[in-house]
């Protein structure tokens, strides 16, 4: 696979995903707050992005620092983030994330990947979101979209998320990085899909090598 075909299909996706159509997280970009954008995407694992962004909208109205969340009830907390699945570990985890915040970094979400890593519940994918949304770093956050499309497209050949992380920084120039994760989910939501992808609909469809598709629509 050649750079200039690389370069081609990320000229094309974009245009046609624009930015400010792109998910919640990236909504949030603009406005530069870290522990927002670090607590909604903890909320968004396994999570629509209509809900997550819902529930991060309630969550906020009364709780938008470290310290307010760790002055929630549990079970209260449970309530607020129950829609978003999976809200008896969540809410662990923003309890547990908040307090390292407040006893380790002065109430402030740190800006390198070793020390928001060093937190329990935060992997790689979060780590990256935060660095790339909050904080303008050239990272490539990793979900399911972005590992399963650049494999299908034969750009890379990787089996996890995050040995694509790492494969994708050898062929994607850096100019991509920081609007390559929204750029991609989007896309994978709504053509490239996991299960009998639109290709008739996809703009990069004679730039594809289809790897993996065994049925297309």
């Amino acid at each position: 696979m050649s750079n200039s075909n690389i370069i081609e299909v990320m000229e094309i996706l974009k245009k046609y995903f624009n930015y400010s159509e792109r998910t919640t997280l990236n909504r949030m970009k603009d406005k530069e707050d870290a522990f927002k954008i670090l607590i909604s995407c903890l909320l968004s694992l396994r999570t629509k992005d209509e809900v997550t962004e819902k529930v991060s909208a309630e969550l906020f109205k009364i709780a938008d620092s470290p310290l307010d969340i760790l002055k929630i009830e549990d079970n209260d907390l449970e309530k607020i983030i129950f829609s978003t699945g999976h809200y008896k570990k969540k809410a662990r985890v923003l309890k547990s994330v908040s307090k390292d915040l407040i006893e380790r970094f002065d109430g402030n979400v740190p800006s390198s990947r070793e020390e928001l890593m060093s937190m329990k519940g935060i992997g790689p994918k979060t780590a990256n979101i935060v660095l790339n949304f909050a904080f303008n770093q050239d990272v490539l956050p990793i979900d399911t979209h972005c590992h399963r499309i650049p494999n299908r497209l034969g750009w890379i050949k990787t089996k996890t998320a995050e040995k694509s992380e790492f494969a994708l920084m050898e062929v994607l120039p850096k100019k991509y990085w920081g609007d390559f994760n929204g750029i991609f989910v989007l896309f994978g939501k709504n053509i490239c899909l996991p299960v009998s992808p639109l290709c008739s609909k996809c703009v990069v469809n004679n730039k594809c090598c289809k790897i993996g598709v065994e049925k297309s629509r």
